[in-house]
C-alpha cells in the first residue's frame, strides 16, 4: 500500500505547524507544502515594532529554515482547486494530486477597497502595522507627534488579529501621556465593529482605557478613502434612522488597517462558502473538515469558522486538523473538536497587557489562575519575550 499523499496550501504558522505535527504522528506520509514565499514573518510583533520596542529585523527569517524535514516544499502559487479530481493546479501549470488536502494560505489585505490608501501608505503621515515595510514608519509618526488629531481605523471586514487596530492606539496614547502631550492630542478611533471588543468582560476594561486616554470612538463606521496629501479620511456612518451619511475628518497622523478577505484564488474556487461575503473556505466549525469535500480540511485565517483570526486560534486548530485528517485517511470516525478558542494579547500601556482568551460562545476561557481582565506586567513579558521565542522554536516545529 503506497504512502498517503497530503498537500498543504500555505506555509505560514498553520501550514508549517500542521506539517510538523503530522510527521510526528506518521513518518510515512508524503507531505507537500505549496507556498511561493521565501521569507517567513512573525506578524504579531509588528504592533511592538510600531510602538518602538521591537526590532523589525527580528520578525523575518528564511522560510527554508522552517520547512519541516521530510516534507516537499513546492515554491509555487495555487491557481485553482479541482476537488472532484483531488487535484490542486498551480500558476506554473503544474498540478498535484492528494489523498487529503489542507488549506491554510492565510488572509488577503484588500488595500484597494480604501481609495488612495496604497498610494499614501508610508508617507503623508499615514502608516499601517499590517505590512513589514511600514510598521517602523508608525513609530516615526508616534515618536515625532507634537499634538493634533490622530486617527486610528479598523475596517468593517473580519481581520487577522482583530485587536491590532486599537493596540497601537493605546500604546501611542501612553507614549504621548508620558511625554506630557496627551492633552494636546485629539484621538479618534474609526471602527467598523459595533463595540470596542466582542467579549463583555474584556470590553469593560478597554472601555475604561479608552476613557482614561480621552479617545473618541466611532463604531459602525466604514472608511472609504484616505486622502494623504490633504490629510483627510473619508468614511460612512449610519444615523439613528439607518441612513448612511458621508463624513470626513482631518488628521495630523493616521494609522489605518486595510479591509481583508480570503485570497482571490480561494474566493473563486469551489471550496469557498458561497454565502460568505469574504469568500472564506466552508468548514464544519468543530471538526474543520470541509462541508462538502470530506478529504479537505482548512484552518487559520482563511476559514468561515466564526472565531477570531489569531495565531492562538491556529495553535488550538492545528492538532484538531491533524487528528481528523489521520482519521479520515484511516477510514475512522473523527473525534477531535475545536471549541472556537482564540486569544488576543492587548497592551493597554507600555509594560502592561491584558490577555483576552475566549471561545465560540464569547465566554472568557482564562488559562492563568488570576483575573485576566486586568492588564499585567507578566502578560507583557509573555507577549514581548516568551511568545516570539515559542513561535520560532516550538510552534512552527510542531512541539507547542
Amino acid at each position: 500500500m503506497s504512502a498517503k499523499k497530503i498537500v498543504i496550501v500555505g506555509g505560514g504558522n498553520a501550514g508549517l505547524s500542521v506539517a510538523a505535527q503530522l510527521l510526528k504522528k506518521d513518518k510515512s506520509l508524503q507531505i507537500s507544502i505549496i507556498d511561493p514565499s521565501l521569507k517567513h514573518y512573525y506578524q504579531p510583533a509588528w504592533t511592538l515594532v510600531g510602538a518602538g520596542i521591537f526590532d523589525i529585523k527580528k520578525t523575518v527569517r528564511n522560510q527554508a529554515d522552517y520547512i519541516p524535514e521530510g516534507t516537499k516544499w513546492i515554491k509555487d502559487a495555487v491557481e485553482t482547486f479541482l476537488p472532484e479530481e483531488n487535484k490542486v493546479v498551480c500558476k506554473s501549470g503544474a498540478s498535484y494530486d492528494y489523498d487529503a488536502l489542507i488549506v491554510c494560505p492565510g488572509i488577503q489585505l484588500d488595500w484597494q477597497k480604501i481609495a488612495g490608501f496604497k498610494e499614501t501608505l508610508g508617507k503623508n503621515e499615514v502608516s499601517s502595522n499590517y505590512l513589514f515595510d511600514f510598521a517602523p514608519y508608525t513609530w516615526e509618526l508616534i515618536k515625532n507627534f507634537k499634538g493634533g488629531t490622530a486617527v486610528f481605523t479598523n475596517p468593517v471586514s473580519p481581520i487577522k488579529c482583530g485587536g491590532a487596530p486599537h493596540k497601537i492606539m493605546y500604546l501611542a496614547c501612553d507614549y504621548w501621556q508620558k511625554k506630557g502631550i496627551l492633552d494636546k492630542c485629539d484621538v479618534h478611533y474609526l471602527s467598523g465593529a459595533g463595540a470596542i471588543f466582542a467579549v463583555k468582560e474584556y470590553a469593560d476594561t478597554l472601555t475604561e482605557v479608552v476613557r482614561n486616554y480621552n479617545i473618541k470612538p466611532h463604531f459602525g463606521v466604514n472608511v472609504t478613502e484616505l486622502d494623504g496629501p490633504n490629510k483627510t479620511v473619508h468614511y460612512e456612518e449610519k444615523d439613528a434612522d439607518g441612513i448612511v451619511l458621508k463624513k470626513e475628518m482631518k488628521f495630523d497622523i493616521c494609522h489605518a488597517v486595510p479591509p481583508q478577505s480570503a485570497p482571490d484564488f480561494l474566493k473563486s474556487s469551489p471550496l469557498a462558502d458561497a454565502a460568505n461575503p469574504y469568500g472564506y473556505v466552508e468548514v464544519n466549525k468543530s471538526t474543520l473538515q470541509h462541508s462538502r469535500y470530506p478529504n479537505i480540511f482548512a484552518l487559520g485565517d482563511c476559514t468561515n469558522a466564526p472565531c477570531s483570526k489569531t495565531g492562538a486560534a491556529i495553535r488550538k486548530q492545528a492538532p484538531v486538523v491533524v487528528q481528523n485528517v489521520l482519521a479520515v485517511l484511516a477510514n475512522q470516525p473523527m473525534t477531535a473538536e475545536y471549541s472556537g478558542y482564540s486569544a488576543c494579547p492587548i497592551p493597554t500601556q507600555y509594560g502592561k497587557l491584558m490577555l483576552a482568551e475566549f471561545d465560540y460562545t464569547n465566554k472568557p476561557t482564562m488559562t492563568f489562575p488570576f483575573d485576566q481582565t486586568k492588564p499585567r506586567w507578566t502578560m507583557w513579558i509573555l507577549k514581548t519575550k516568551i511568545l516570539p521565542w515559542l513561535y520560532w522554536n516550538k510552534i512552527l516545529k510542531g512541539t507547542a
